[in-house]
């Protein structure tokens, strides 16, 4: 992903779960995704697919078993 596609992503999630702490960070070695941080916890990837002419944007994040404990 370019620098402004990671900007981009990282306005448009910082206003949508409302945290401004959230960061979008580049991969090393990896050109169709990228890190998301809130703070310097990692929480997901966010990966590009561009298919016949458009595209689009996926987060991935997993939720281990041992987070859902109180």
């Amino acid at each position: 992903m370019t620098r402004e596609e990671i900007l981009k992503l990282e306005r448009y999630l910082k206003k949508v779960f409302r945290l401004p702490e959230l960061q979008v960070r580049q991969r090393p070695r990896k050109e169709d995704s990228a890190e998301v941080f809130i703070g310097e916890e990692f929480i997901g990837i966010l990966f590009r697919d561009d298919d016949e002419g458009e595209t689009a944007y996926q987060f991935q994040m997993a939720i281990l078993d041992f987070d859902l404990a109180d």
